[in-house]
């Protein structure tokens, strides 16, 4: 089977979207998954706003630690993004294929994107959990990728997958957890179909800058809300030990259970607990997402020129070869 020219497409743009909103993000990312990752203690909380985060940075001359783990992030970003982009094309190419349809349902939408979500989840965990242990790490005590993961077991590099997998597989919860992409797809094709009847016919393939934008923070902040409680243990029992500095003699690495982590959110902080950080998750995700489509969208057409340019060239070059 040759390679699909236009999920390839979306896969890149996807990527490079991601790996541009992540970049111009990270500071806020990083200030948000501390601030999620604390447990208030004998009613003792180092964090008492999102901003205590990005003071603690400038106080302590360590800025450049709100970056820690960039890299990694960066790589996970990219990766996932393909993955899942890919694959959400691939598959809904393939559905109307096979069902002989012309649109796609919300139903079948809601079963691809948990497929790919799936996917995604599986193959870029350990970069998921890696970057986290990196931001919750104490500033400028950061480790390196490698010694990230390996300071545990490999399965230590799989924390939080069962709820990955959760949020991004589960029928019920993917209902919820893929408004991102299928509220974008369905308000993208009404509002295409809405420029097309104005200008007479002809259908435009794209969405404006700001159109995209708008559209992706309001999927993205419904899915981001209803979906909170999980997000928030997943970043808990991923999060670095407290009690780790960077210093050569690490102890072993205590192993956090989704119970665990749902008993002491309970026991310490109640029910609001659940949805500490809620307004710098939301604030993240939607400008986040909003970037990510808004960028996508706009170099979707630009990416697929170039491919085309680089299949038609690879094309000739194979020719010359052969008549040589």
């Amino acid at each position: 089977m040759g390679v699909d020219i236009e999920s390839l497409s979306e896969a890149t743009s996807g990527a490079i979207g991601s790996l541009l909103s992540t970049t111009i993000l990270y500071p806020l990312d990083t200030c948000k998954t501390k601030y999620q990752a604390e447990v208030r203690a004998h009613g003792q909380q180092k964090y008492r706003k999102l901003s205590d985060v990005l003071w603690e940075a400038i106080s302590n001359g360590q800025v450049h630690s709100l970056y820690q783990g960039l890299g990694t992030k960066n790589l996970q970003s990219f990766i996932s993004q393909f993955v899942y982009f890919y694959g959400y094309s691939y598959f809904k190419r393939l559905y109307l294929k096979r069902s002989g349809n012309k649109s796609i349902g919300t139903k079948a939408n809601l079963i691809i994107a948990a497929t790919a979500g799936a996917c995604t989840a599986i193959i870029t965990q350990p970069l998921d959990t890696a970057s986290s242990r990196m931001q919750t790490s104490a500033f400028g005590k950061s480790k390196g990728l490698w010694k990230t993961l390996t300071e545990g077991t490999w399965s230590d590099a799989f924390d939080g997958l069962g709820i990955s997998l959760l949020l991004t597989s589960n029928p019920a919860i993917q209902l919820l957890y893929s408004l991102q992409y299928t509220v974008f797809d369905q308000l993208k094709r009404r509002m295409l179909k809405g420029k097309q009847n104005k200008a007479g016919g002809t259908s435009p393939q794209a969405l404006s800058a700001f159109a995209a934008f708008v559209l992706g923070a309001v999927s993205k902040s419904i899915a981001t809300v209803l979906t909170y409680p999980a997000i928030r243990c997943k970043v808990m029992i991923q999060a670095a030990d407290p009690n780790e500095n960077g210093t050569e003699k690490t102890q072993p690495r205590s192993r956090k259970t989704l119970a665990g982590v749902v008993c002491a959110i309970w026991k310490r902080e109640g029910v609001l607990g659940f949805f500490k950080g809620l307004h710098a998750q939301i604030l993240k995700t939607v400008l986040s997402s909003a970037l990510l489509l808004m960028i996508k969208e706009k170099i979707a057409a630009t990416t697929w020129v170039l491919i085309l340019a680089i299949r038609r060239y690879l094309f000739l070059t194979r020719g010359r070869l052969k008549s040589a």
